[in-house]
């Protein structure tokens, strides 16, 4: 579809002349004259917000979906997209009338309607991409079963912005927002490039009109400049195939300028003006195979100036949407074009994604969904979804290798652990260290493209929670996330027990027998970080015990009376006395991580709930108690102070600090000041939420060149 087909679907107004577009797409089927009646006659008394008869919208929707497939199920779905949800059919009615195949699609994606009329947030929301996150979320469940469901809601939706104008401004921002956030990624991941660019292009008018006005005058301004010098450069470049021994027939030059909304986002990643976007012209190259397609870069670049930074072989190594592709970049007459080359096939796969075949299910020309299945992150809350997805979505992608040659597509800045979940959850879990192009490296390695990595595993899972702001990919950080839950979860369950006998001076045999004759999975895991659990558990527990005469004497010499504890910001609930607490050397967690308390005696000994000695302790059944970190706010500063370069001052300037109820986190030393002064850098946790008092205490000690509060790097209060 070309930008004149757009223009003219936007300015269709009547019915006939929608009709008549509609069956220059598509063959007129007498099921599909049944299904344009069908609608008619269904929405015969509803009418759009311009005033003109609603069945022209479907009728439409149906007209770009029959442009870019011959499916005639899907261009029937679109005709009856919203009969069941805005009229008395039912989605049987369709079944009965259409068939199985026609049904299902007009559910799935009614399904998606409704979800986001419940789910999406109005426009003035302060929450408007999380929302939007959610309700994608919810699409792709909707609509996993069949991603055709996802490329006519995709049609619904270029239709309803090219007739955006009739609504209310906030209305046009809402939707514009939406598709941007939403259905843009989609089409992107789909590979249908034509419908990503219009979606993108008309949601820029929306949302970003001073810098679209800014783009569209510098377009405007230079296009006879710009249509000149794309002319030049087709012209040289057909003169120089020609005379390479290549008829006219055997090759086509297309050429463009770049979209606008991909103009305003080069822009602003690089910081770069207009005239500094080096893909700003650009040629596409036409061949009948992918040999020809090698034999004319070569051709290319024995001729132009490449440059070498901007070659990329997506026919040798597909992108995973099915995007094939030489693209490279050249001088001519001083000036930089992008140049990409394809075959006819590759470019319809390129323009039409998925949609220009559907032979995804089995065989032939496969293009992966993959991507579809792995965005399904159903327990994560919405924050840490879109946090997640945004990464797969938007990220530019580098292919690494296997040492078999076997390629896989990542977001740049993936690290090494990133390629072990790429490859199976299970050679994530238990990696140990890589080699990265023969050589050993770490797990947190930044990954370049064209890397060769092989992954080095154990049989043993290995538990990362701390890692897991520092892998790229949303499945790495999926993967990372369950096996930090489920560790915890076991931990919490044997804690339960070890909390429970201690308090009640009972054998763990006896409570884990207690446990699961009363079916207490989901209770047991909850107790060692809920005191209202915990405390009810002991209480039915002890009502269960003095119904038998047998533990009389058993609950009069016990008392179940709990007392509280708070020493060095942590709070212990216990019936035994407590009289110390010890943070022990071998894990000393940090204000806020996961703890666990072992009772030695009289003193609590504080473990991070991941210490490997801990686990060993909990699992040899030795006396627990309740813990918690005091319910304090707990805020987050850098520090620099200048120190005298004397013996003694940072051990000094530190216990200073621990008075003062400071939580270091991490320390630099020795960076060179002026006359034997050295400066100091120090993150570090503390109680006090009002920097100028917090900075008056320390100066009291030190001199302070520099103090911000890193959770808000902005708030001096």
């Amino acid at each position: 579809m070309n930008r004149l087909d757009i223009e003219k679907i936007k300015h269709l107004h009547n019915v006939d002349s929608a009709i008549e577009y509609l069956f220059k797409q598509i063959e007129p089927s007498k099921r599909l004259q049944d299904a344009l009646f069908f609608a008619t006659h269904a929405h015969e008394t509803q009418f759009r917000k311009s005033g003109e008869p609603y069945i022209i919208h479907p009728i439409l929707v149906s007209s770009i979906v029959a442009s870019i497939t011959n499916d005639e199920s899907m261009a029937i779905a679109a005709l009856l997209h919203d009969v069941v949800e805005d009229t008395v059919i039912t989605i049987q009615e369709i079944e009965k009338l259409f068939g199985h195949d026609v049904s299902n699609l007009v559910e799935g994606l009614t399904k998606i309607d409704i979800i986001r009329d419940a789910e999406l947030l109005p426009s003035s929301s302060d929450e408007k991409l999380i929302v939007s996150a959610l309700s994608f979320r919810k699409m792709l469940v909707a609509s996993i079963h069949d991603v055709r469901v996802l490329v006519v809601k995709l049609c619904d939706r270029l239709h309803n912005m090219l007739t955006l104008d009739a609504l209310a401004p906030y209305k046009q921002h809402r939707i514009a927002e939406e598709t941007l956030v939403v259905y843009v990624p989609i089409a992107h991941r789909l590979g249908i490039s034509f419908l990503k660019n219009l979606l993108e292009d008309l949601s820029f008018s929306y949302l970003f009109k001073e810098e679209k006005h800014f783009i569209d005058n510098y377009l405007h301004t230079h296009y006879r400049e710009l249509e000149t010098r794309l002319d030049e450069f087709k012209q040289s470049v057909s003169k120089l195939l020609i005379q390479n021994a290549y008829c006219e027939e055997d090759f086509e030059i297309l050429s463009r300028v770049k979209h606008k909304y991909s103009i305003y986002l080069k822009m602003q990643r690089k910081g770069i003006s207009i005239d500094e976007v080096l893909d700003l012209l650009a040629i596409r190259i036409l061949a009948k195979n992918p040999i020809d397609c090698y034999k004319i870069l070569g051709i290319i670049h024995l001729h132009f100036k490449p440059l070498a930074s901007r070659f990329k072989d997506y026919i040798a190594i597909a992108k995973e949407n099915g995007y094939q592709t030489i693209h490279t970049s050249v001088f001519f007459n001083s000036i930089i074009f992008e140049v990409q080359i394809r075959t006819y096939d590759m470019h319809k796969t390129a323009e039409f994604g998925v949609a220009a075949h559907w032979k995804y299910k089995n065989g032939g020309n496969e293009i992966s969904l993959d991507w579809l299945h792995n965005l399904q992150y159903q327990n994560e809350s919405v924050e840490d979804f879109y946090e997640m997805i945004k990464n797969d979505l938007y990220s530019e992608e580098i292919s690494v290798f296997s040492p078999k040659g076997d390629a896989f597509a990542l977001p740049r800045g993936s690290v090494v652990l990133d390629f072990a979940y790429t490859i199976h959850s299970k050679v994530g879990d238990c990696a140990v260290s890589a080699l990265l192009n023969k050589d050993r490296v770490s797990l947190l390695s930044e990954l370049k493209n064209g890397d060769i990595v092989r992954i080095l595993t154990e049989k043993e899972s290995v538990t990362r929670c701390s890692w897991i702001d520092a892998v790229k990919t949303s499945r790495a950080k999926s993967a990372m996330k369950a096996l930090c839950n489920s560790k915890f979860k076991q931990i919490d369950t044997l804690t339960s027990v070890s909390i429970i006998a201690t308090i009640m001076d009972l054998n763990h045999s006896r409570v884990e027998e207690w446990f699961n004759e009363h079916n207490c999975t989901d209770t047991r895991v909850k107790i060692p970080n809920d005191l209202s659990q915990l405390k009810e558990t002991i209480a039915k527990y002890v009502e269960e015990l003095s119904k038998n005469q047998r533990f009389n004497n058993f609950l009069t010499r016990r008392k179940f009376k709990f007392r509280e504890y708070i020493n060095q910001g942590v709070k212990v609930i216990s019936n035994k006395s407590v009289n110390g607490l010890i943070f022990d050397y071998c894990c000393h967690p940090k204000m806020s991580d996961p703890i666990v308390g072992i009772l030695h005696g009289s003193k609590v000994h504080i473990h991070h709930k991941m210490c490997q000695n801990a686990l060993q302790l909990i699992k040899e059944n030795v006396p627990m108690v309740f813990v918690k970190w005091e319910d304090k706010k707990v805020y987050h500063y850098h520090i620099i102070v200048s120190l005298q370069s004397e013996k003694g001052a940072l051990a000094n300037f530190l216990t200073y600090l621990a008075k003062l109820d400071i939580d270091i986190i991490s320390i630099v030393l020795g960076k060179e000041g002026v006359e034997h002064v050295h400066y100091c850098e120090i993150d570090f946790h503390s109680i006090e939420a009002n920097i100028y008092q917090l900075q008056g205490k320390i100066e009291r000690k030190v001199k302070v060149i520099n103090l911000v509060r890193t959770d808000d790097a902005y708030k001096r209060d």
